[in-house]
């Protein structure tokens, strides 16, 4: 961690409060936003980095920082993969390609407590086999019983495997401003989230703050981005104003591989969690769906979904 974090910052932990989506309507003052946060983000945090899923929302945010960072002449940060042990193989496969498409200092997040290697995702695991500091976590996480569900879909699980990993990528690295990919509209618990939100309870995590460049997004305007921007800005050659009705639907010497989106989302997901825990919202693409009448979420587990707040609370994205 930097040194004086955060008494050399002047960002504002205020700015965002009390707005939605509707105080940037058009895509234009969307984009706008986003580029001025990620502006601030590289100019005022000395080591900062990217939550980066593979996913639809933290690729929007990894394109703004990388655009933004050649742009103002800043170095471009490290992304941070959160290894849950239960990805989609093909989303692991996307990060990592991409990665190396992008010249990406990757840098992985795991809990690593050896007892994880003797068991598979779903397992019961005695929670007395867990390191010190797991039990003290699952204990801060509210957590009973003397097994433990080694799952990322729950909230113990989800605490240890995402968050607590997280915490500790950010305490070995020093990282003192995250960017994150959440926006206002996809969950509840987010809807009162700041653009630059400070974590700073010693007790809880190692002090940084999240910032967060598409909370004025919606599901809507990031699938609109993604194809006005972001896919044509990073593919030489790209046709202007191709959308793809499905995989195979590329233009003459593309594939679906070429693209920076992940193969789930023409598969029909449109909100990727573990494997266990997402499932297909249709048949068609994401961003052919009726995505002003159905819940982008809805394909998730839903305890998990339930458990939210709490999950925030204990330092989760």
């Amino acid at each position: 961690m930097s040194e004086n974090f955060p008494e050399y910052l002047t960002v504002d932990y205020d700015d965002g409060r009390e707005q939605t989506a509707a105080d940037y309507p058009k895509l234009a003052d969307k984009l706008a936003k986003a580029v001025d946060v990620t502006r601030i983000a590289l100019e005022q945090y000395r080591r900062p980095a990217v939550m980066w899923t593979g996913g639809k929302d933290s690729t929007l945010v990894l394109y703004f920082v990388k655009e933004v960072a050649e742009e103002y002449g800043h170095d471009l940060p490290p992304v941070v993969f959160i290894d849950h042990y239960q990805h989609f193989d093909d989303v692991t496969d996307f990060v990592e390609r991409w990665a190396g498409e992008w010249d990406l200092e990757l840098i992985y997040a795991r809990n690593e407590d050896p007892v994880f290697a003797e068991h598979v995702p779903g397992d019961d695991v005695p929670v007395a086999s867990l390191t010190e500091e797991n039990r003290r976590e699952l204990r801060r996480a509210d957590h009973e019983g003397d097994t433990f569900r080694f799952e990322a879909d729950s909230l113990g699980g989800n605490h240890l495997l995402k968050t607590v990993a997280l915490n500790h990528v950010i305490r070995e690295h020093g990282f003192d401003g995250i960017f994150s990919g959440v926006r206002w509209d996809e969950q509840e618990a987010r809807a009162d989230e700041t653009f630059f939100s400070p974590r700073h309870d010693s007790e809880k995590y190692p002090p940084h703050d999240r910032v967060h460049s598409i909370l004025q997004f919606d599901e809507r305007a990031l699938w609109d981005a993604t194809w006005q921007y972001v896919v044509p800005d990073t593919v030489a050659g790209w046709p202007e104003g191709h959308v793809p009705q499905s995989y195979d639907d590329m233009p003459e010497g593309f594939t679906a591989e070429d693209i920076p989106v992940s193969p789930k989302y023409f598969e029909g997901f449109r909100s990727l969690g573990t494997e266990k825990g997402s499932a297909k919202s249709a048949e068609e693409p994401a961003w052919l769906q009726d995505l002003d009448n159905t819940t982008e979420r809805q394909g998730r587990a839903q305890d998990k979904e339930n458990l939210m707040a709490r999950l925030r609370d204990l330092g989760y994205m």
